[in-house]
């Protein structure tokens, strides 16, 4: 049961009190709508995370088929001495978009070496190149489900919090504000009633003398 608020029962703190009732509840609505955007995002994003882990998997068995066949091609030592030669730093840009007031970060793959990607074309065959395009297929995916993973992290951090705020709005702020005003508006009809009683009271003392 609400509990009522501790404020002097006077005219002033019923205004007060009504007043932040009507905020309350614009507020309610505002978060219940922003709730409403969060979990559509939060529902969107698992989608697409559950789709980015399916392509991340074929993309990783692919690549697994095409180094192996380069492998058998080239034989172990010829490949590493090629991809040892190929190494190269990656860059990765970091940024962040909006939803519903929750920054969610965005990555993006700095450009590869390309065609070359750091071996010799001359010393290798279409078996390597192959595995590099699957490799790199590899690599764009897994950081398109980092982003992922780390948004529906956040979204749904966002919603928990959320879900609290609406919920002390809708069983405690809300219903402390409706009871303490309800007992306010009694306690002046029994003070008007007490008045007029007495009123009734000193009229008929007058109309005797």
């Amino acid at each position: 049961m609400p509990q009522l608020i501790r404020v002097r029962p006077t005219k002033i703190e019923l205004v007060k009190l009504k007043r932040r009732l009507a905020l309350a509840q614009r507020v309610q609505k505002i978060v219940k709508d922003r709730l409403s955007i969060l979990t559509m995002e939060f529902l969107q994003t698992a989608r697409e995370t559950v789709e980015a882990k399916r392509k991340l998997v074929d993309a990783f068995s692919e690549a697994y088929k095409a180094l192996s066949i380069a492998t058998g091609y080239h034989g172990y030592i010829a490949l590493e001495k090629e991809l040892i030669a190929s190494e190269t730093d990656l860059r990765i840009t970091a940024g962040s978009r909006n939803i519903a007031g929750v920054r969610i970060p965005s990555f993006e793959l700095g450009e590869i070496r390309s065609p070359m990607r750091g071996y010799s074309l001359v010393d290798t065959s279409s078996w390597l190149d192959h595995a590099a395009q699957l490799s790199e297929k590899c690599l764009k995916t897994t950081i398109e489900l980092a982003e992922l993973q780390r948004s529906l992290e956040l979204l749904g951090m966002e919603i928990n919090r959320t879900k609290r705020i609406t919920n002390a709005l809708e069983y405690m702020i809300i219903p402390a504000l409706q009871v303490t005003i309800k007992y306010l508006n009694m306690k002046f009809e029994e003070r008007d009633r007490e008045e007029k009683a007495r009123l009734k009271r000193v009229k008929v003392l007058l109309a005797r003398e």
